[in-house]
């Protein structure tokens, strides 16, 4: 029996061969060699477990909104947490615990009806709460250190469970000093009580704002790049005055309305996509002298 054989054997939630561009928001990617969604932490520790024998590298990914997956695809193992791990739970009055897997809109709004409020900003971050932790997601002026309290996470090399408190986490602009060890399982946030109306509104003139601000139903994974601390410039600033917002290739492009925003117009490759990135990085460094660094996660071959 060969190894893909005795893997999807032994793990019924483990698939071979399958085609990633569904989990990306560019809607782009080659096939994962096998993709896991494992049903609960017990499934995910026990492959953890069996996978120190099979040495398979293993490439962790979320809701896909902030990914690129190139074109040739991810070796090895590709675990998404299944359906299983999104769920929202009220621990006390002012503290709420969701699942990795849970979208960052749901827990603000499950925070909104439990008259929960701090976690509005929530509200305008695409993708899913594992991934937000993991990258400090954040908007005008709120971030995720700001309201975490602790993650609980499946630690790969100890196959164990652990909790982390936000104490020993150190935070900085969109990431954290977390181990790539790790596997975030959930997390437990803490907000202030507030009336539910005040909430609402508080809600709806964020996301209002980022519909005036950022293109929204087109195939695309937010923010290229990272706004930069020592820099008054935003990065689409820098990217318009250098020339770089008309650039495409192939069917990539930049958006007219945000030009930190990459769009694939449909036909796009990741490799094109790819392409324009550095086209445009190189470009800004010739004219500025600032090295423009990546937001996005770029995964696979």
């Amino acid at each position: 029996m060969s190894l893909r054989e005795e893997i999807t054997k032994r793990f019924k939630s483990i698939t071979s061969n399958i085609d990633l561009s569904n989990y990306s928001w560019f809607n782009l990617g080659g096939p994962a060699e096998y993709l896991f969604k494992p049903e609960n932490k017990e499934q995910l520790i026990e492959f953890l477990k069996q996978n120190k024998k099979d040495k398979l590298n293993i490439t962790i990914l979320g809701a896909g909104s902030n990914t690129l997956i190139r074109d040739k695809g991810v070796k090895g193992v590709v675990i998404k947490l299944s359906s299983n791990f999104s769920n929202i739970k009220l621990i006390d009055n002012c503290i709420i615990e969701a699942g990795a897997a849970t979208l960052d809109r749901k827990v603000s709004n499950f925070a909104k009806e439990n008259r929960i409020g701090d976690l509005e900003f929530l509200s305008c971050i695409p993708g899913s709460i594992g991934g937000a932790v993991i990258m400090n997601s954040g908007c005008y002026g709120n971030d995720i250190s700001k309201i975490l309290e602790s993650i609980k996470v499946i630690d790969m090399e100890k196959c164990e469970e652990i909790e982390i408190k936000r104490n020993e986490i150190d935070f900085f602009y969109r990431g954290t000093n977390l181990s790539n060890r790790f596997i975030i399982i959930s997390a437990k946030f803490k907000g202030k009580i507030k009336e539910k109306k005040i909430i609402e509104k508080i809600q709806n003139e964020l996301v209002e704002k980022k519909k005036l601000s950022q293109p929204s139903k087109i195939k695309t994974c937010g923010s290229t790049f990272k706004n930069l601390n020592d820099n008054n410039k935003k990065v689409w600033q820098l990217i318009r005055e250098t020339g770089c917002d008309n650039f495409t290739e192939g069917d990539a492009a930049i958006s007219k309305k945000h030009c930190n925003f990459f769009v694939n117009h449909g036909k796009a490759k990741c490799s094109d996509i790819e392409k324009l990135i550095n086209k445009v990085k190189k470009t800004v460094n010739k004219k500025t002298g600032i090295n423009l660094e990546l937001e996005i996660k770029i995964i696979g071959e």
